[in-house]
């Protein structure tokens, strides 16, 4: 693990593949408890190649002055990518209700 948010990364190898290929990351937040969000390609060992892009929000959380990640949410496509970002966009541009 990390005992600095900036050297988490999601890139895992197995034997010798890269099997989790970190394209890029965003902090989103920082501190005891962080948010990061990766951009990622897995390799598929049946057709030999990566998977098309793929995005990733994970929280951390520094324990014992290390970050361990205690939740993590995949977006499977870019598809999926535009979608959430126009539901937030919507959202976003939303004004709260009167009480």
């Amino acid at each position: 693990m990390a005992e600095v948010i900036d050297d988490v990364s999601i890139t895992y190898e197995e034997d010798g593949t890269e099997i989790v290929k970190e394209l890029d990351k965003e902090i989103l937040t920082r501190g005891a408890w962080a948010t990061v969000v990766f951009k990622y390609q897995e390799w598929d060992r049946r057709r030999e190649e990566y998977s098309d892009v793929r995005f990733s929000i994970r929280r951390y959380r520094k324990v014992n002055g290390e970050y361990r990640q205690q939740s993590k949410f995949n977006i499977s496509s870019a598809k999926q990518a535009k979608q959430l970002i126009e539901i937030l966009n919507r959202w976003a541009g939303e004004t709260a209700p009167a009480a």
